[in-house]
């Protein structure tokens, strides 16, 4: 089977790239989605607050993931659902299964990788103890409760203050389980501030921080864990245990870009975000394979998501009618003090549409900075932040115009202390 433009993943990324690609010019189009049906992760999340930015208003997720859907139905882009891809070459190569075309060999004009990303599980984390059931990510037990119509727990524990597993506390509670904590390891929440305020403090939900759970006891099932305090070092200090009565605990502590077929097709990868290095058009570092989402890095909201995938679904429409300046000028990215890691890594400003949104995290808790963006010595942009966290992810939009002057090999992003 020969295509012109195939996109591994139907949840919000694909979806969006593919209705751009569309939308520019590309008919050939085919979405592989490994689920029954489209729409990814947003299916299993039924609160609200998405699409404030792309729809100007408060939908669900399974809201937002269908006006995409409905997008595509209309635009009649063919996708394949219950599709797995086993492998992912260099030359634009893909191997799949489904159970009703068997095992199929597709080569195609450009690829986007649009496979989100998967949680953190026990395994990672190392936690001593028994393996009774009642240990679950955040992401399982939201599937179980809000599409499978399943109780995981009545008296819940949660490690990790990511969103899902904020969100998950006020599930739980609304579900009618007592939800004793959140313990989180480091001394800031990793999830968004409105979450801490809507899930937690409006339901008296107590969240430690500095603390992790250092013991999981119990046979068949869950008894109870031992949570204790944590040092600098994030070592637990002794001395500081106690013990928390429970049947269930749930693992919010971090999510990884699903990342297996990009390293398949050797596409360079960055040991920061654990996501690909990609340019101004979300292209990857192998040719004619771009990637967009949180298979890239992960995301706070599914609206920057969105923007992304639109530009990963512009660049791959323009590579394939050949509208795309493929040379080594332009810059790369780089972080300064305070900053973890900046998305996009290299811009070549002749491929620029209008502006390039740059999305970055800070490294710790920072209050009065100014977030500076330099080419050299000149100062590009200048922004007062009050205050950052690791949690809030920042983002920097720069015009096309202001690309275009950047005379060095780098643009330095970084944060600086206010001068009092």
């Amino acid at each position: 089977m020969k295509r012109d433009l195939v996109i591994i993943g139907g949840g919000p990324a694909g979806l969006a790239a593919a209705i751009e690609a569309k939308k520019n010019g590309i008919d050939d189009i085919l979405i592989l989605e490994r689920d029954k049906r489209l729409g990814g992760i947003l299916q299993q999340c039924i609160h609200n607050g998405f699409g404030l930015h792309i729809f100007k208003e408060q939908l669900t997720g399974p809201e937002y993931a269908q006006r995409f859907i409905d997008e595509v139905e209309k635009l009649k882009i063919e996708y394949k659902l219950d599709t797995m891809v086993l492998h992912l070459s260099e030359n634009k190569h893909i191997t799949v299964l489904n159970p009703k075309d068997g095992i199929v060999g597709i080569d195609a004009k450009a690829v986007i990788l649009a496979m989100g990303c998967r949680e953190r599980t026990r395994g990672a984390l190392n936690i001593p103890g028994s393996r009774p059931a009642g240990v679950f990510t955040a992401g399982a037990a939201q599937r179980f409760v809000n599409m499978e119509g399943y109780m995981v727990g009545k008296k819940v524990v949660i490690l990790g203050s990511g969103d899902i597993g904020l969100i998950m506390a006020r599930r739980m509670t609304l579900e009618g389980a007592e939800v004793k904590m959140v313990v989180e390891l480091m001394p800031y929440s990793t999830g968004l501030k409105r979450n801490i305020v809507q899930c937690l403090e409006d339901f008296d939900i107590p969240l430690l921080f500095s603390h992790t759970v250092v013991k999981i006891h119990g046979r068949e099932r869950v008894e109870g864990v031992t949570i204790a305090a944590v040092d600098e070092n994030r070592r637990p200090i002794e001395g500081t245990e106690q013990y928390v009565e429970c049947d269930t605990l749930l693992l919010s502590v971090g999510l990884i870009p699903e990342n297996e077929l990009s390293r398949e097709a050797n596409i360079k990868l960055n040991p920061v975000t654990s996501g690909a290095y990609v340019n101004e058009l979300m292209e990857t570092s192998v040719d004619g394979i771009f990637a967009c989402g949180n298979v890239v890095h992960v995301h706070d909201l599914v609206d920057y998501v969105t923007e992304e995938s639109y530009l990963a679904g512009y660049g791959a429409s323009n590579y394939i009618k050949g509208e795309y300046v493929k040379d080594e000028t332009g810059f790369i990215t780089k972080t300064g003090f305070g900053i973890r890691y900046v998305v996009p890594n290299r811009i070549n400003p002749k491929n620029v549409k209008d502006k390039v949104n740059f999305y970055m995290r800070v490294n710790d808790v920072y209050n009065n900075v100014d977030l500076v963006v330099r080419d050299g010595d000149r100062i590009v942009y200048k922004v007062r932040r009050n205050h950052v966290s690791p949690g809030e992810m920042e983002n920097v939009k720069l015009s096309k115009d202001a690309l275009e002057k950047v005379e060095g090999s780098e643009l330095v992003f970084a944060l600086e202390e206010v001068a009092k």
